[in-house]
Parts: structure tokens; C-alpha cells; sequence
């Protein structure tokens, strides 16, 4: 695995929300859809810019005897900044916690605003999925910008600010200290990387019900001999044909022998016996032994 720190662009940006208990509201009436997951990406929805802030705080640092002792970090308060090409007009007024009177009109309700999980993806320059996720938070529309048309057509894409909480669930969103957190991020090249596993995370116990598992993965070669210097290509199939999510991951078990890059591609370094793992979701695995001698 390599790479990822850096990234460009937006795939997509997906929203659902929440109940009291953390699970998600899979109705079409009461969610945002029937499986209550919605994929702003319809004709000329999606986002156009989604800026993330307060993943950490600054450090405070404490001095004693002259010298500089501790540092003081606050909590995360992450903050999303979001602007919509377009985005469903309904599912908006539900995430922003307006309520209709059934006649067309949409009023901000006075009860508590709604739960409501996102996960933005991105990709990193090599083309693996990033994901930054956040499993509750509230939405907002502070204003409505309008402006008259002349030679310039004048738009307002909707502009939210997205609050994050920390998630309802207590077992989600926790570091290795036990300590729950308001934010995960995923990497889809990370050996192990589930997408069905993230959005049921992510989304209140989320299964798509039309998703086909991986049963298998195996490579083009079980067994790779050369000498240094000598570079090739494993290529990994996943079983069956019609899986939903085909992503593979290659790691090898010594660099200093063989590297292996996201797509397959590897190079024998120096003498000696390593093997190479490709991984698909679920963790099917297949491995090729590899055997290098001097040039």
C-alpha cells in the first residue's frame, strides 16, 4: 500500500438518516428512500466542494522549569462545509429537519434536528477510495442567495454546513484507547478494506440488499522466479463475475525483495523468498511465492 495522504476530486457524497438509537431509517416516507441511503448523484446532482475542518485542534503547550512539558489537545469538532451542484429537494428539507403541511409548504420544526450520517468519497492519485465518514451530525442552511439574470445566468447551489456529532451508537467510531471519536476515515487499498462493513457502520446497521459478495479471488500466477531487477504483472480475478465490490489490494510479506504496487505491478529488488497477498472484500485472499536470485 502506498500512497493516499494526497487525493482529487469528489466521486460521490451519501447521506441517511438516523433514529434515537443510532440505527438507520430504511422508509420511504420517513427516510431518505427506501433503503434509506441516498447517492446525491442524480442529473446534475452531486457536490462541488466539501471542506472539512477540525479533525484536530491545535495543541496547547504547558511549560514547567523553563522548558516546554506537555501538550494540551482539545476534543475533535469537525465541521463540513458542503456546496451542491443540485440535490433532492425533499431529502434537503428532511436532513435540514423541515417539516411539510402537505400542501407544498416546509416549515423548520421546533423539536430537535434530525441525525443525519455522510460519507464523502475521493480517490488518491493511484484511483483507491478514500472515505471520510461521519456516523451523526446536523444540517444546516444558514441563507438563500438570490440574483437577477442578465447576460449571466445568476445560480445559487445550496450551501450546508454539516455539524458533527459523535455517533449515537457507544461500540462505533472507537480508538485503541476506548475513547469514541466523530470521525473515521476508510482506505480502500488497506489490506481487509470492507465497503459493506463501512456502510453498515457508517449508516445504522446499512445492508445492501442487492449486493453480491466476493466468494473467491485467485491470480494469473501462484508462483513467480527471476532475477533482480526483473518487473511483471500479477492480475487477480474475483469470483463471481458479478461481485459488487471487485476491489483488490496487493501488499508484499518483504519489500526489500519484491514491491508490488496498487495495480499488481511488481519488481523483484534482491535475492531471497517473498510472497505476494492479494486481498478482496471480505478478506478472500490468494498469494503468489516469489523466488529472486542475483542478477
Amino acid at each position: 500500500m502506498s500512497g493516499g495522504g494526497s487525493f482529487s476530486g469528489i466521486n460521490w457524497v451519501k447521506f441517511a438518516l438516523l433514529d434515537d438509537t443510532g440505527k438507520l431509517i430504511a422508509d420511504a416516507t420517513k427516510g431518505l428512500g427506501t433503503d434509506g441511503v441516498y447517492l446525491a448523484d442524480q442529473d446534475a446532482e452531486g457536490a462541488t466542494t466539501a471542506n472539512i475542518t477540525g479533525l484536530e485542534e491545535k495543541g496547547v503547550i504547558d511549560y514547567a522549569n523553563n522548558k516546554s512539558k506537555r501538550v494540551k489537545h482539545g476534543a475533535q469538532t469537525p465541521v463540513v462545509a458542503l456546496t451542491m451542484l443540485d440535490i433532492n429537494f425533499k431529502y434537503l428539507q428532511m436532513m435540514k429537519g423541515y417539516v411539510s403541511d402537505g400542501k407544498g409548504g416546509y416549515v423548520l420544526s421546533s423539536k430537535k434536528k434530525p441525525h443525519v450520517a455522510m460519507i464523502i468519497c475521493s480517490s488518491d492519485y493511484s484511483g483507491n477510495n478514500i472515505y471520510d465518514c461521519f456516523a451523526n451530525g446536523e444540517v444546516i442552511e444558514v441563507a438563500h442567495n438570490h440574483g437577477t439574470n442578465n447576460a449571466s445566468e445568476t445560480d445559487y447551489n445550496a450551501t450546508l454546513e454539516y455539524d458533527v456529532l459523535t455517533p449515537i451508537d457507544d461500540n462505533i467510531f472507537v480508538d485503541d484507547n476506548g475513547v469514541q471519536r466523530a470521525y473515521k476515515n476508510y482506505f480502500a487499498s488497506d489490506a481487509g478494506f470492507d465497503e459493506a462493513a463501512m456502510m453498515k457502520e457508517v449508516f445504522g446497521g446499512y445492508v445492501d440488499t442487492d449486493a453480491v459478495s466476493v466468494t473467491g479471488v485467485s491470480l494469473n500466477e501462484t508462483t513467480i522466479s527471476g532475477k533482480v531487477g526483473d518487473t511483471g504483472k500479477l492480475t487477480a480475478t474475483v469470483s463471481p463475475d458479478n461481485a459488487t465490490n471487485k476491489n483488490i489490494t496487493f501488499a508484499s510479506s518483504d519489500a526489500t525483495i519484491v514491491t508490488v504496487d496498487s495495480s499488481g505491478n511488481y519488481s523483484l529488488v534482491k535475492a531471497g523468498t517473498a510472497t505476494i497477498t492479494a486481498t478482496a472484500q471480505g478478506g478472500k485472499t490468494a498469494a503468489c511465492s516469489v523466488s529472486v536470485t542475483a542478477a
